[in-house]
C-alpha cells in the first residue's frame, strides 16, 4: 500500500517528538513492503529552527541517519490532488495548516481513493480547545488520539467520526541498550516546554541534582537563560539539541534518567506519557519519573520504572538507584522487557493497518491493509 504522511516535519525533530514516532512507523511500514512519504512545510517552524541553530549539517544527516525515509516539502503552490493521487492511506497530523486540513477532506469527499486519517499527538485538545474545534474533520475516515483520554475528549466534542486510541511507541531499530562507559551520573533529554512544566523541573530535576552532588547533562532546545544558570549552578552540563539518532549513546553514558510530564498531560489528560518514557525504557535505563496517571496500564509502576511524588522522594529515589546495581540493572531490564512486548513501532503498526482493517477502504486496497 502507499501511505502519505502530513507532518510538521519529517527531516527536523527540532522542538518536535512526534517525527521520532512517525520516523519509526514510516521505517515499519517500508520494512514489510508498503511505500511511505512525508510530505512536510516548507517553511515548518520545527525545520527552520534547526537550520538556524545548527546549520544545513543537521537537515543532512536525516539522510544518512534514515536513508529508507522519503520527505517531500511542500509550499504554497502544490499541488496535492497530484500529490495524493494513487495514495492507499492518508496520514494528517493536528499540526498541519487548518486550511490543509479543509483541503485535504475535500479531496476525500470528492472522489478520493483513499483512507484518510486525523492523527493527534499533542494537548491542544484541552489548552487550546477552539483550535482543534476548528478543523474540518467532517470528511476524514477516523481519528488516532494518542491516549484514552484524548480519544474520550474527541468523542465527547464530536469532533471527527470513529476515534481510536493509537499511543506513540519506540523505534527499537533505532532507541536499543548499547554498551558504552559511564561518564556521568544522571541525563535529561527533552525540552522547556513554554513554561508547562518549568517549576516542575526546579523541583524533580534541578534541586535533586544540586543537592546530591549529581554529575549529569541535559539535551535539548527553548531553555531561557535562568534555565541554563539554574543547570549550571546544579552542576548539570546544557549541551542544547540532540538528534534523536543520537539519544541513545546519550543514554548508554549515563547512569538513570528521570521523566518530567508536561503540567496539562498530567492535569488534563493523563494517561498520556509522551515518547520519552518509551525511548528511555528501549535503551534500557533506569528511569524514575514525576507523577502521572497510568490509567491505561501501559507500563508497570515500580517495576519498569520508579516514581517520585515530590522533590524529596526524587532525592530518595535517585539515591536508591546510584547506590543499589542490582536495582537499575532490574529496572533497565523490565522497562525494557514491557517495551519489546507492548510498544515498539512494530506493534503501532500492526495496530495502525488493523485499524484501517476495521474501517474499510474506498477501492480494492482492504484486504492489502491487513497484509
Amino acid at each position: 500500500m502507499r501511505f502519505i504522511f502530513y507532518t510538521h516535519s519529517l527531516v527536523s525533530d527540532w522542538n518536535h517528538g512526534n517525527a521520532h514516532f512517525l520516523r519509526g512507523v514510516m521505517r515499519e511500514l517500508v520494512a514489510r513492503g508498503h511505500e511511505a512519504l512525508a510530505l512536510e512545510p516548507e517553511d515548518g517552524w520545527s525545520r527552520a529552527n534547526l537550520l538556524e541553530s545548527q546549520g544545513q549539517a543537521a537537515i543532512d544527516r536525516f539522510d544518512r541517519d534514515f536513508p529508507e525515509l522519503a520527505s517531500r516539502s511542500y509550499g504554497e503552490g502544490f499541488d496535492h490532488e497530484a500529490a495524493l493521487d494513487g495514495a492507499d492511506v492518508v496520514v494528517v497530523h493536528e499540526w498541519t495548516d487548518p486550511a490543509l486540513v479543509k483541503r485535504i477532506g475535500d479531496i476525500r469527499r470528492d472522489g478520493g481513493r483513499f483512507l484518510l486519517l486525523f492523527h493527534d499527538t499533542h494537548h491542544r485538545a484541552v489548552s487550546n480547545e477552539e483550535a482543534i474545534a476548528e478543523m474540518a474533520l467532517c470528511d476524514y475516515d477516523g481519528v488516532l488520539a494518542f491516549g484514552e483520554t484524548l480519544r474520550r475528549r474527541y468523542e465527547d466534542r464530536g469532533w471527527g467520526r470513529q476515534v481510536v486510541t493509537w499511543h506513540e511507541a519506540a523505534d527499537d531499530r533505532l532507541f536499543r541498550p548499547i554498551e558504552a562507559e559511564k561518564t556521568a551520573d544522571l541525563v535529561w533529554i527533552g525540552n522547556w516546554g513554554d513554561g508547562e512544566r518549568s517549576e516542575e523541573l526546579r523541583r524533580f530535576l534541578i534541586e535533586p541534582v544540586k543537592d546530591l552532588k549529581l554529575s549529569g547533562s541535559v539535551h535539548g532546545v527553548r531553555y531561557p537563560e535562568p534555565a541554563l544558570v539554574a543547570l549550571a549552578d546544579a552542576g548539570l552540563a546544557y549541551h542544547g539539541w540532540i538528534a534523536n539518532a543520537d539519544v541513545p549513546q546519550a543514554f548508554a553514558r549515563h547512569r538513570v534518567t528521570v521523566h518530567v510530564p508536561r503540567r496539562p498531560y498530567v492535569e488534563a489528560l493523563p494517561g498520556i506519557p509522551t515518547i520519552r518514557p518509551f525511548e528511555a525504557m528501549a535503551c534500557g535505563i533506569p528511569l524514575i519519573s514525576a507523577p502521572w496517571r497510568d490509567e491505561e496500564g501501559l507500563f508497570r509502576p515500580g517495576i519498569d520504572y520508579l516514581v517520585a511524588e515530590d522533590g524529596e522522594a526524587m532525592r530518595t529515589q535517585l539515591r536508591r538507584v546510584l547506590d543499589d546495581p542490582d536495582l537499575a540493572a532490574s529496572l533497565a531490564a523490565c522497562g525494557l522487557e514491557t517495551i519489546r512486548a507492548r510498544h515498539t513501532c512494530r506493534h503501532r503498526v500492526d495496530e495502525l493497518l488493523q485499524t484501517i482493517e476495521r474501517l474499510g477502504m474506498p477501492g480494492n486496497t482492504a484486504k492489502e491493509a491487513a497484509q
